[in-house]
């Protein structure tokens, strides 16, 4: 493994065991709301600062943006940080949640961690060695079809302006495909896509930490990562589609008559 992959794989663990230690005490965790619908506990701002810790204690020198405490540093190394991506769910016990860490050399992600915390599921990525699901080689689903897919997403809740574009994508996915899953760990998500646990995967308005992680490790397993055009710009947009080659191309044309001028621009 990597050595940077490893400091990483550190960090999230360190942050998962403060996850699994507050959900049987959920009751007493204090939360607060960021903005409508959009929830921050203290056990992100604890498992962010354990990951900060094991990353800077590594790598001084290194740069940071981090989903609750934003952007530090300058250099060419970037550690990109969602210490707990699914806090809705976690706060009501709903287990699907995740630790992510991506690190970005020069903006492109080399080294990639989703960490599933309740099941002990590691997935990791190093650019160019493959991904893996806890040391077994992973890859992307090998359907062809939509019509035969499972397919992900998430509702686009702090962009309700995009709301009306993207029923009418869910409504025609509905109609195209086997079933449509909306878990509420877009992380999670993402490593499922390269697991081959979800054939693909779409939603609009998401943030680098949310992405990063999850786009290396399906690249890595063989898949398709753009935004809704199939262009590389997701991580600048937050609008993300996500597949094996087949299925990427069959998701974006099934998105693109829904396509709206602001979608288009990102």
């Amino acid at each position: 493994m990597h050595p940077m992959l490893n400091i990483a794989v550190k960090a999230a663990r360190r942050a998962g065991s403060i996850i699994n230690r507050a959900t049987r005490n959920l009751d007493v965790v204090a939360v607060k709301e960021k903005a409508a619908n959009d929830f921050v506990s203290e056990v992100d701002r604890e498992a962010e600062q354990a990951i900060i810790k094991t990353l800077r204690e590594a790598y001084p020198d290194h740069a940071i943006l981090a989903e609750e405490s934003g952007a530090s540093g300058h250099s060419d190394y970037q550690w990109i940080i969602d210490p707990l991506d699914g806090t809705t769910n976690f706060i009501h016990g709903f287990p699907q949640y995740a630790v992510a860490i991506a690190l970005a050399h020069k903006e492109v992600v080399t080294q990639a961690v989703v960490y599933d915390p309740g099941r002990n599921d590691l997935y990791t990525a190093s650019r160019g060695h493959g991904a893996y699901l806890n040391d077994h080689r992973i890859r992307v689903s090998k359907r062809t079809s939509l019509k035969s897919s499972l397919i992900g997403t998430g509702f686009p809740f702090r962009h309700l302006e995009h709301l009306d574009a993207y029923l009418a994508m869910l409504r025609d996915m509905m109609e195209h495909c086997a079933g449509v899953r909306r878990a509420g760990s877009a992380a999670l998500d993402l490593a499922y896509v390269a697991g081959g646990r979800l054939d693909g995967f779409w939603e609009i308005g998401l943030s680098k930490w949310d992405i990063a992680a999850g786009a290396l490790l399906i690249s890595e397993a063989g898949g398709l990562v753009g935004d809704l055009q199939g262009e590389q710009a997701h991580m600048q947009s937050g609008n993300v589609v996500a597949g094996s080659p087949k299925i990427f191309v069959q998701l974006l044309k099934a998105i693109e008559p829904h396509l709206t001028p602001a979608l288009k621009r990102g």
